[in-house]
């Protein structure tokens, strides 16, 4: 989209943005008669109820220190340490028990590449060997296995040769994923290629705060199509293996929009289309049509709709404000009356039932593959599932193909740039002795669990 045009489209958003005004309208509807909350009487019987959880995020740098965020971390003066987070590396037994508590029927997990292929063409059949005895122990406790492939984090040598950033890599990423898949593929069904590669890009590629740390933007669109590339080429290899024919393989986007605070202010919408186009419009246009669209970084693939289902990730909506000041004229806010989590965002359920219906486009099954919050308190935790899942539920009864919902994450853990300060886990963590406690907060999830198997209201 040229900038003519992006200035058109903006306008014609602001111009209609009186009757459409998606920051405000219905934010209490989803919050008022809670109690209420029923079950859609067309839910799917074999509907998946699960945690979503990152193998760095809960291992920590102790087990995957080949990595570029091993890298990453130790080169932080200030930074934060993962060392050996919860510890699910070995932990996971003792963990799978309490995930059978809640009645969860699915977990998300990723693997770790850098242990997988600790050097460049070396595969590890222990770490293989390691994750086969993960989905053996899922599959026995009745918990289904849903393996995104890369989730931020690669080896320390992929990064070396400069990761995703050249188009010349992608073979060796589609040759991990082709490893992984022959390991595992005649336990698991269900696969993500890649997680989130509108935030990889933008965290590491336009903020800085994620490896390599680089603030440019042309690289950062530029890494965004290459991972496109890499998601498509990975498909159709999965797809021409054995298993490939009966494995759903999906890609997994965050769906993150951005409005304007005043309705009438055209300065706060032009940020926030910007934003909305390289965040959202250029991923899902992909994989509507084949097309990336970007000035010098034109590609159309000749596969069309490279995936079998749509991992949806949401969590809240982001208010652009404009400030006078030169060096930040427009500031991400919120309104006053918005019930905020510890993340700078508030609960806003409709934009889940806003996302599902956008994505929906794409015309092939959703999983919700994360939704969560970050609660230190446990006094909002409630609220928030209780609210968000209303808003997927009112999607469903709408007819909506929603397949699964995966609450991020099962206990809390290392939240990346953010530490061990976020609190997004439905089980605390004695860090000192691995011992993880139920919150409060969490009931309602096993509850829900409970009742959707029974058609009942809650």
């Amino acid at each position: 989209m040229s900038l003519n045009l992006l200035v058109l489209y903006s306008i014609f958003s602001f111009l209609f943005s009186f009757k459409k005004e998606y920051a405000r309208l219905n934010y209490e509807s989803f919050n008022l008669e809670l109690k209420d909350l029923s079950i859609p009487v067309n839910l799917r019987g074999d509907f998946n109820w699960g945690f979503a959880i990152c193998e760095y995020q809960n291992s920590g740098q102790e087990h995957c220190s080949e990595s570029n965020w091993a890298d990453w971390e130790n080169s932080q003066k200030e930074g934060h340490y993962s060392g050996k987070s919860t510890d699910f590396w070995n932990n996971y037994e003792k963990d799978i028990e309490l995930m059978k508590e809640t009645g969860i029927n699915s977990l998300r997990f990723s693997v770790a590449w850098d242990k997988i292929e600790p050097e460049q063409g070396k595969f590890d059949e222990n770490a293989l060997q390691h994750y086969q005895s993960l989905c053996e122990e899922l599959i026995k406790s009745g918990i289904k296995p849903l393996i995104s492939l890369h989730h931020f984090v690669h080896p320390r040598w992929f990064e070396q040769l400069g990761g995703f950033e050249k188009e010349e890599n992608i073979k060796y990423f589609v040759e991990f994923c082709e490893k992984v898949f022959n390991s595992l593929s005649d336990k698991v069904d269900l696969w993500c290629t890649i997680n989130e590669p509108n935030v990889y890009m933008l965290q590491g590629y336009i903020r800085g705060v994620f490896p390599p740390g680089k603030t440019n933007i042309y690289t950062a669109i530029k890494v965004l199509r290459n991972l496109l590339k890499a998601h498509t080429k990975v498909y159709k290899k999965l797809k021409s293996l054995p298993n490939g024919s009966k494995s759903q393989i999906g890609f997994i986007h965050q769906y993150l929009k951005f409005h304007a605070y005043n309705t009438w202010n055209i300065a706060e919408h032009l940020p926030g289309t910007f934003l909305n186009y390289i965040l959202n419009h250029l991923t899902l246009k992909f994989l509507k049509t084949g097309e990336f669209s970007f000035p010098g970084l034109k590609y159309k693939s000749k596969t069309k709709k490279p995936l079998d289902y749509i991992g949806l990730n949401y969590y809240s909506r982001v208010l652009l404000r404009f400030q006078l000041s030169l060096s930040q004229p427009v500031q991400a806010t919120c309104y006053p009356e918005e019930i905020m989590t510890d993340m700078p965002y508030p609960i806003y359920p409709q934009g889940l039932y806003n996302a599902i219906r956008d994505i929906s486009i794409l015309d092939v099954p959703i999983y919700i593959t994360e939704n969560g919050i970050a609660d230190n308190k446990d006094d909002r935790r409630d609220l928030f599932l209780r609210s968000y899942i209303q808003a997927m539920f009112k999607a469903i009864c709408e007819g909506y193909d929603v397949r699964g919902y995966y609450y991020w994450t099962f206990s809390d853990n290392f939240e990346w740039d953010e530490g061990f300060s976020m609190k997004f886990g439905l089980y605390s963590v004695n860090f000192d002795n691995q011992e993880k406690t139920l919150k409060k907060g969490a009931e309602f999830f096993k509850q829900v669990i409970q009742n959707s198997k029974k058609s009942t209201i809650i």
